[in-house]
């Protein structure tokens, strides 16, 4: 989707504040309010803004331990894989890679039992082959707000 200046300027203020209603949007940009409801209407409609959420301190709320697993799955198996992976609360991110291992995924908990029970339960998926767990010691840069 091509989109303008105008459109990098919404989205860019809604990246830092999505609770910034259009009448302040307008404001801020010097564009009207009808001006500014209609592109995000429309930047919905095209699917480049999905959602407003949050963005949490998830060591405030207690979650010390993030984790980098690498899977190995078997031929054929790795959507099924992922699907189920991905629907558990403590995990962030399901990727596919290239290299030695299929998938890749990042995920938080709030102490090494957990992180332990989840590792565990990862050999119990159909045609898992093999993991590997990494621990991240510092986190530098966590945000995903690209533009």
């Amino acid at each position: 989707m091509e989109f303008d200046e105008i459109d990098t300027k919404i989205i860019k203020n809604l990246l830092v504040d999505a609770r910034l209603s259009a009448r302040q949007l307008g404001y801020k940009l010097g564009l009207s309010t009808a001006t500014v409801l209609t592109r995000i209407k429309k930047l919905e409609q095209k699917k480049v803004i999905t959602g407003y959420m949050a963005r949490l301190d998830h060591q405030t709320l207690g979650y010390d331990i993030t984790a980098i697993i690498e899977i190995k799955t078997a031929k054929g198996k790795m959507l099924e894989i992922e699907g189920k992976i991905a629907e558990s609360e403590n995990v962030c991110g399901v990727y596919d890679i290239t290299g030695h291992y299929d998938i890749s995924v990042i995920c938080k908990f709030k102490s090494r039992a957990e992180l332990s029970i989840f590792v565990k339960s990862l050999s119990t998926i159909p045609n898992v082959e093999n993991t590997e767990t990494h621990i991240v010691l510092n986190t530098i840069k966590e945000d995903f707000r690209l533009l």
